[in-house]
């Protein structure tokens, strides 16, 4: 089996926001912010491709879909659909696609499923692909809370759902996924999301999704304000540190721009941290 990380469309958001009540005299020490306050953000996917031939995509990234004034709103930098070109640039198109795995239906991880704004009226790509996400989010999706209803685009969900090739996901397996992946649901930052894992001899390599957006989210006390409850995202993540201890697993972040994939590490004083690695190591 093969695994690589496959950069979408990036963003600039506000740091303040991503980094909660952490002060911006810390956070500004782990990113270089620009005079609007925002901080450089990656979306980005993993692509897993089976020992029989299947390749599997978990996330799609934000994507191209926005109009040039939502893509200015929500700092959204390439007007071109990135993820195509990083599939193409491994040989392959999104019909390629046997399968996408969302985590959570927020468009930065969801809106690589539509053509770019440039194309025309918006279609839903992956036209050989399965779509599988959590039952309990994708509830959450079709009905928000107003506090993150600006996070959904419920046409996306209405293309998946009339496409008649959505699975909607409540236990740890599926048996369509059968390499190897496994699931668990956590809900700190949105109701039920799913949190990937693939079993390697060489140990788990981990889909953290928005549970762990980048490096310094590693550190336990550090999360987004855009999480629904802070402490349960602090004791979900303790929880995945707790599980994964001597396994020589491997993180990959959503949204890292420059750390694709890490390790978990303590220092002296017993605070974790990010220690980059390869996949391939």
């Amino acid at each position: 089996m093969q695994i690589v990380t496959i950069n979408g469309n990036s963003q600039r958001l506000d740091g303040g926001s991503m980094f909660g009540n952490c002060p911006k005299a810390v956070w500004q020490r782990w990113t270089e912010v620009d005079d609007l306050n925002r901080i450089a953000l990656a979306t980005r996917a993993m692509l897993v491709t089976t020992d029989d031939g299947r390749h599997i995509l978990f996330e799609t990234g934000v994507g191209a879909f926005f109009d040039p004034k939502m893509k200015d709103r929500y700092g959204v930098v390439e007007e071109e659909h990135v993820l195509l070109n990083g599939l193409k640039a491994h040989g392959l198109t999104d019909s390629d696609i046997d399968a996408v795995v969302l985590s959570h239906m927020h468009f930065d991880h969801c809106g690589g499923l539509v053509s770019a704004h440039s194309d025309g009226e918006p279609k839903l790509l992956f036209p050989n692909a399965r779509f599988y996400v959590g039952r309990e989010h994708f509830e959450r999706a079709q009905k928000p809370h107003m506090r993150d209803r600006a996070s959904f685009i419920p046409w996306i969900n209405d293309m998946l759902v009339d496409s008649g090739r959505l699975e909607l996901l409540e236990g740890a397996e599926h048996p369509d996924l059968d390499f190897g992946v496994h699931f668990h649901y956590v809900s700190g930052h949105t109701p039920g999301l799913m949190v990937s894992t693939l079993e390697l001899d060489t140990g788990p390599v981990i889909y953290v999704s928005d549970l762990i957006p980048g490096a310094p989210w590693v550190h336990l006390p550090i999360v987004m304000g855009y999480d629904r409850y802070a402490e349960l995202s602090i004791e979900e993540k303790k929880a995945l540190y707790k599980d994964i201890e001597g396994k020589n697993a491997k993180l990959v972040f959503a949204h890292d721009p420059i750390v694709a994939s890490a390790s978990v590490q303590q220092d002296e004083r017993g605070r974790y941290f990010a220690s980059p690695v390869d996949l391939g190591s």
